[in-house]
């Protein structure tokens, strides 16, 4: 209470760290906890696949369904259970005349899944799981919603009608899991029933060729299994069944075993829910670094400031040790202070997460709750780090006050010695490379996203919107009588009908051979889908031969990219060359030039426009891309309304309707490091406000014992702009040595995260300059507020007890 101003700085800096490492410690702890509650979890794994050519690398959830027979019976494994994932279009309850189309989460599987994951059965019999066709399990709150107001024992021997044709009986209702996992499948058919599915010709083939992100395979090991055995067994297994045409043009693909544990963070192979962004070990780390160094920089500003202050209470540790008091005792006393306060910050701090975790919303999962702060683990973890930060503040500092000598201090000889000083001033600059490579990699990464946001794609991204036919819609005709409805709204310019828009999340892509000059080229090519409009809404610019004549004829635009990997020397040399396209020859009759079909992360691929070449059989055109004349805000709500109206009158039998802007699906591309700017942004911020908070504390420290000094200057004649330079000088070369050693730190942090993008800013030497120039001009406001203030005292004041 002595020392309100040093207290207070003390506070807030604790609160803010601590803060930080509250809610940051939450999300690691929900991140880490997802699938641990499985028995055995350790030894359960998911079996993927790496794909590799002499281009590129890439990986793959599924495997052959194929794998799943090979491996059964291997010794080293458990248990082997395989499930494929299929959305059906329609599920029907007829006894209660109710519909639902396209539930989530349907899997086809076998008892040995319920074996590998840890389901509490509410009703139905456990003894035979699965294992006759047209059944099923659902999930309590599947089953609520097929049955409602139905006990769970009473559902069992109920039928479902899926896809109007199969009739499936309920089997088993299961609980959904409590904890927090990544399964979220809520109903389980037995496998023998895709044999009467769409499917049944790759469920009897099993082709060794053939990978679907849908067929998904888990094994469980033995307790004494030898983990590289079985990744030899897969590695020989991939080698045996690569195709002659696989070996000869340098494909490789192999099966690896990916942990429980790594599923939620591992975006190779990606989760079950895709409408949930998956957690990232790098952000994750990120966020912890920047949570301790938040910590550090409120622990230094207490070593600091308390060190600065051992003179003031020198004569009271004088005083205790002569009425008795040991060192130990003293000690205890000051850690007893430092605990108090950093308590003090704790209860602020928990007040403070709360409404953090709502301005870190971009970072918080979906699903994490300020409640998780009340788990056992976390109470124990909250403790232990009040109990480190006490240490890490107080512990020097009561060292150096219960050190001195009784003696000195009553005798009024006490002397603060150099290395206090040095330690102090290496503290100040600590802190302040902290801030200033906080600044530094704020700008740069700002400097990226706009690059990101504003670089030219190389088509047209504004005033676009694209809207997708229903999910089983195949056929193309009310698709053409969707662009002929509107055809006639006078608001819209252009309309094509294709698959996805040059910049997508999905890709559709083959393999593409051609022969040039004796040698033989193969590649995999990704394929765009559009009729003759799809390049002139897109503005995609043709460098040579002519646009494809109609919707479904067997011809090939390639891009720059393809031409050049081809061979061809110049875009003409292209035109009526003849490819192999999955064993159909194509000619190509255009190349356009290149542009980025997805973020600047990645380099452009061969890619290639085609129509709709499987017509009447099938249609590769699911979407209707619209292009917009310039309007107003309010004159395009209306026209995505009769946009809408117009789907209306066509789909009249469903209520699905997904439109999306262009230049909004390319801003999703770069959601991670929006977030990581934001994330520097706060940081910055807070490394910042700690830093000069400490540093003014240390200003008024040293200000207050410089009172009389500064009297006599001014008595002798000095100015009040050379007294502030004295007193500004010592710290402002402190905040200089910390620029000078945190601008390599920050150039080699931002070059390293620069490398993951294809296409980069520079690293401007003008961004330096303007943090450092920040950095000094925040210091100097701070340091300036209070020698300003001593400056412009009376000096009468400061001198009239001499």
């Amino acid at each position: 209470m002595k020392h309100k101003v040093f207290s207070l700085i003390n506070i807030i800096g604790l609160t803010i760290g601590i803060s930080a490492s509250v809610v940051i410690g939450l999300m690691i702890f929900y991140d880490t906890t997802f699938d641990t509650f499985h028995k055995d979890s350790d030894r359960i794994y998911r079996v993927v696949s790496d794909f590799s050519d002499p281009e590129e690398s890439f990986s793959n959830s599924g495997v052959t369904l194929a794998l799943e027979d090979a491996i059964k019976e291997q010794s080293n494994l458990e248990i082997v259970s395989g499930f494929y994932i299929e959305r059906p279009s329609k599920v029907e309850n007829k006894a209660l005349n109710s519909e639902f189309k396209w539930p989530n989460f349907v899997i086809y599987t076998d008892e040995n899944y319920f074996k590998i994951f840890d389901y509490n059965f509410l009703a139905g019999d456990t003894d035979h799981v699965l294992t006759r066709p047209n059944t099923v399990i659902l999930t309590e709150q599947r089953a609520a919603n097929y049955f409602p107001n139905t006990a769970a024992a009473d559902i069992i021997g109920k039928t479902l009608v899926y896809n109007d044709s199969l009739q499936i009986t309920v089997t088993g209702i299961v609980e959904n899991f409590k904890q927090r996992t990544d399964f979220v499948f809520e109903e389980f058919i037995s496998k023998p029933t895709l044999l009467q599915t769409r499917l049944r010709a790759q469920v009897l083939e099993k082709n060794w060729n053939s990978t679907n992100s849908d067929s998904q395979l888990f094994v469980k090991i033995n307790a004494n299994a030898d983990l590289q055995t079985i990744q030899n067994t897969l590695d020989d297994l991939a080698k045996e069944h690569t195709d002659e045409d696989s070996k000869k043009y340098g494909e490789e693909r192999k099966f690896a075993l990916q942990p429980l544990a790594d599923i939620h963070f591992n975006e190779a192979y990606g989760i079950y829910d895709w409408s949930k962004s998956q957690a990232s070990t790098s952000l994750l780390l990120n966020l912890a670094l920047v949570a301790l160094f938040l910590l550090l920089l409120g622990c230094i500003n207490f070593i600091n400031l308390n060190t600065a202050q051992a003179s003031q209470r020198a004569k009271e540790i004088g005083i205790r040790k002569t009425l008795g008091s040991s060192r130990r005792q003293l000690i205890g006393q000051f850690m007893g202070e430092t605990f108090l306060l950093v308590l003090i910050s704790a209860l602020l701090s928990v007040l403070l997460s709360k409404w953090l975790i709502t301005v870190f919303s971009d970072f918080v999962p979906e699903g994490l709750d300020f409640e998780l702060i009340t788990s056992p683990i976390i109470i124990v973890a909250f403790i232990l780090l009040l109990l480190i930060v006490t240490c890490l503040s107080g512990f020097y500092p009561a060292l150096v006050l219960s050190k001195f000598n009784t003696v000195s201090v009553l005798k009024n000889h006490l002397a603060i010695g150099q290395k206090k000083a040095k330690l102090r001033k290496f503290l100040t600059v600590f802190q302040f490379t902290i801030a200033q490579v906080f600044i530094i990699a704020t700008l740069l990464v700002g400097k990226q996203i706009n690059f990101l946001l504003t670089k030219d794609m190389g088509f047209k991204t504004d005033a676009i919107v694209s809207v997708y036919s229903p999910r089983n819609e195949r056929s193309i005709d009310k698709k053409e009588r969707y662009a002929r409805a509107l055809s006639k709204i006078p608001e819209l310019k252009t309309i094509s009908i294709g698959g996805v828009a040059p910049a997508s999340f999905n890709v559709s892509s083959s393999g593409l051979s051609y022969t040039n000059k004796d040698k033989e080229i193969h590649t995999d090519i990704q394929f765009l889908y559009g009729d003759t409009h799809y390049l002139d809404l897109f503005e995609l610019q043709l460098l040579a031969g002519r646009n494809i004549r109609n919707d479904t004829i067997q011809e090939l635009i390639i891009n720059e990219t393809s031409r050049k990997l081809l061979g061809f020397d110049n875009p003409n040399e292209a035109i009526g060359q003849i490819v192999q396209v999955n064993n159909e020859t194509v000619p190509i009759v255009g190349v356009m030039s290149d542009f980025y079909q997805r973020s600047l992360r990645s380099s452009i691929k061969p890619m290639a426009l085609r129509g709709d070449w499987y017509r009447p059989d099938y249609s590769q055109f699911q979407t209707l891309h619209i292009a917009f004349h310039n309007e107003s805000s309010e004159g395009l709500k209306q026209t995505l309304s009769k946009i809408e109206d117009a789907y209306k009158s066509v789909y009249t039998d469903t209520e699905e309707y997904r439109v999306e802007f262009l230049d909004e699906n390319i801003q999703k591309f770069y959601n991670r490091e929006r977030k990581i700017s934001k994330l520097l942004n706060w940081a910055t911020g807070l490394s910042i406000l700690i830093s000069c908070l400490g540093l003014l504390g240390l200003v008024i420290y040293t200000t207050n014992r410089r009172v009389k000094e500064i009297g006599v200057r001014k008595v002798l004649g000095a100015s009040l702009m050379e007294i502030n330079t004295l007193l500004c000088k010592e710290f402002l070369i402190l905040v200089a040595m910390a620029f000078v050693i945190a601008a390599p730190i920050a150039w080699y942090g931002i070059t390293r995260w620069l490398q993951d993008f294809a296409y980069k800013t520079s690293v401007s030497f003008w961004v330096f300059v303007v943090s450092g120039a920040a950095m000094i001009l925040f210091a100097l406001l701070v340091i300036s507020f209070k020698t300003l203030q001593a400056a412009n005292a009376n000096p009468v004041e400061a001198l009239r007890s001499d």
